[in-house]
């Protein structure tokens, strides 16, 4: 199984298209193709769909307890639509290293907890109805705050900000209305 095939098999084609054929990178280096800035959050568009995507604004690096300086790819928060997919509003996060293989992380919206799945660098929600459950949290929050742990043992913290959030995702839904 494949790194986007984790959830579903239509997660495949999302992957294909945020990252391309070749290994994840930033949908920044895929696409240039930016039609709407909203705060924090950034909206793409292609052919084959529409993403909002943000950037952690904090990151914190802890190993035993103790804050380290590691070196990490992309930290980014998605929300993805492919209308000829069927896939409206998928949550999905890249950490920016390969996550500690058959973990989950948490994602955590102004203390409303969710569960993510890791495979790889990348985590996503179990179904459609927890995304659609973590995007009614994340247009009313002020903060998502993203908990996971390295295949090395190294903690992570990353936190982004969510102004901007709705606007940018209701954007990129309306861009790729199927």
């Amino acid at each position: 199984m494949g790194v986007c095939s984790m959830r579903f098999p239509k997660t495949l084609i999302t992957c294909a298209l945020l990252f391309g054929a070749a290994a994840p990178v930033s949908a920044q280096q895929v696409s240039t193709n930016v039609v709407a800035s909203e705060t924090a959050w950034s909206v793409f568009e292609e052919t084959q769909g529409c993403w909002a995507v943000a950037t952690a604004k904090e990151s914190v690096n802890t190993r035993n307890g103790q804050v380290v300086a590691v070196r990490r790819g992309d930290i980014l928060l998605y929300v993805t639509y492919v209308p000829d997919q069927n896939v409206s509003g998928q949550v999905s996060f890249t950490g920016g290293y390969p996550f500690k293989d058959d973990e989950t992380i948490e994602v955590s919206v102004d203390g409303t907890k969710f569960e993510f799945f890791v495979q790889g660098e990348w985590a996503w929600t179990k179904s459609p109805d927890d995304d659609a459950k973590v995007i009614a949290a994340m247009r009313r929050g002020s903060n998502a705050v993203i908990t996971a742990q390295s295949a090395r043992g190294t903690v992570t913290k990353d936190t982004f900000s969510l102004l901007g959030f709705t606007a940018a995702t209701e954007e990129a839904a309306k861009r790729c209305a199927g």
